[in-house]
C-alpha cells in the first residue's frame, strides 16, 4: 500500500467527494481565493491534499455563521504550500472564539430589548425604543441603520 502525503495531488471530483461539497463550490472558493489547485498538461484541475484541510474549516466557519470574508482574513496568514500546523489552528480558534462571543453579547443585548418591549406593555409609538416613530433615523439612509456591523471593529 502506498503511503499518502498532504501533498498528494486529487481530482476535483475526489475533492469534492471527500470533502461533501459540490464541485462548483470548490471553484467558487478557488475565484474568491481561498484554495488553489494545480493545472494537469490537460488543464484538468488537480488540488494537493491537504486542500481537504481547508475546506473542512471553510465548512465549519459557515455552521458557526462566519462570513468567507472573515475565512479570507485568516487564510491570507495560512500556508499554500503546505497543512497548516497546530499553532495555525489555535490562532484561528482564539480568533473566531473572540468573534462569537462578542455575536453572544450583541444577541443577549437584543434579547434584553426585545424582552423589554414586549414586556413593557406601553403599545405606545411615541415612548417605544423599538419601532422609532418619528424615524428619526431615515436621515442615516436606508436598511436596518439599529443593526450592529456584521463584524466588530476588531476583526476588520
Amino acid at each position: 500500500m502506498e503511503k499518502l502525503t498532504p501533498t498528494d495531488l486529487l481530482s476535483v471530483g475526489e475533492v469534492s467527494r471527500r470533502a461533501g461539497v459540490a464541485v462548483s463550490a470548490l471553484h467558487f472558493y478557488e475565484q474568491q481565493g481561498l484554495i488553489g489547485s494545480e493545472r494537469t498538461a490537460g488543464n484538468q484541475r488537480r488540488y494537493r491534499r491537504h486542500v481537504l484541510r481547508r475546506i473542512s474549516l471553510i465548512l465549519v466557519a459557515k455552521r458557526m455563521g462566519i462570513p468567507l470574508s472573515e475565512v479570507a482574513v485568516v487564510f491570507e496568514s495560512l500556508p499554500e504550500d503546505r497543512m497548516p500546523s497546530k499553532r495555525d489552528w489555535e490562532r484561528i480558534s482564539r480568533r473566531w472564539a473572540a468573534l462569537l462571543e462578542a455575536r453572544r453579547r450583541e444577541i443577549e443585548q437584543l434579547e434584553q430589548e426585545l424582552t423589554g418591549c414586549i414586556g413593557c406593555g406601553c403599545l405606545s409609538l411615541r415612548r417605544c425604543r423599538v419601532l422609532n416613530p418619528q424615524d428619526s433615523l431615515a436621515e442615516r439612509g436606508p436598511g436596518a441603520t439599529r443593526l450592529p456591523p456584521a463584524l466588530p471593529e476588531e476583526f476588520e
